[in-house]
């Protein structure tokens, strides 16, 4: 809530938030993932945030055919990419957007962490990325947010660029509430800040340089205002 002058302003205030708790302390297993995205999706979200992860996944036809799910029911499943500081083409991160051998969600949002600034450390340096996998990336180092026992506290990680993603996601959404899915992580994508050609730290080296618009699909950072401007445009148009 904003401007109660107590913690934190959320990025969209005209929206609920259903709270599950998915993971335990400890790695998630593959039944309890799909078992929420089931309940958040029988319950009436519209968006799914999840900042958590794992390199394994024993079970994973389980969360697949919770992903349809969400799918056909035109909800937004928005994913941490990891902190392993590793292109997961290569090291794979579950749950993700494959869905077997060859189907892929088109309702997932795969986010990687950025940092402060515009200078060579824009991407953060524990950050997964992928030029196919990760869709784009959002601030996720030094977030202030709530935190267990009534508290608030800055932290770093995918996990917390992930409700970044999601909040700018329920921000549109909450304005422009008849977008189909597709056309919501379109808008999210087709917005976002780019860096013409930004060399940045490779996330998981020491000094490697690589082109941040070569860690993610969109090449760019999220950007609430330039996605609500074209969601309005849309809208217009759409007339």
């Amino acid at each position: 809530k904003r401007n109660n002058n107590i913690g934190i302003d959320g990025i969209a205030d005209n929206v609920k938030i259903m709270v599950l708790r998915t993971v335990p302390d400890g790695d998630e297993y593959d039944k309890d993932v799909a078992n929420a995205i089931r309940y958040a999706v029988d319950n009436g979200a519209r968006i799914i945030n999840m900042s958590f992860g794992k390199a394994y996944s024993p079970n994973k036809q389980y969360v697949d055919d919770a992903v349809r799910y969400a799918e056909h029911n035109d909800v937004l499943l928005v994913h941490a990419a990891g902190n392993e500081g590793k292109d997961i083409d290569k090291h794979l991160n579950f749950p993700n957007k494959y869905l077997g051998e060859k189907e892929v969600s088109t309702s997932w949002l795969e986010v990687g962490a950025s940092n402060w600034g515009d200078d060579e450390k824009l991407a953060a340096d524990f950050s997964n990325y992928s030029h196919t996998t990760v869709d784009l990336f959002a601030p996720g180092v030094e977030i202030y947010s709530t935190a267990p026992e009534n508290n608030y506290k800055a932290s770093n990680g995918t996990s917390m660029a992930s409700p970044v993603a999601a909040g700018v996601a329920a921000l549109v959404l909450s304005y422009y509430p008849h977008l189909k899915t597709n056309d919501l992580k379109d808008i999210l994508m087709k917005s976002t800040r780019k860096f013409n050609g930004l060399l940045v730290v490779k996330p998981g080296t020491e000094n490697e340089k690589i082109d941040f618009a070569e860690l993610s699909i969109s090449g760019g950072i999220i950007n609430a205002y330039e996605a609500v401007k074209l969601a309005e445009s849309r809208r217009i148009n759409s007339r």
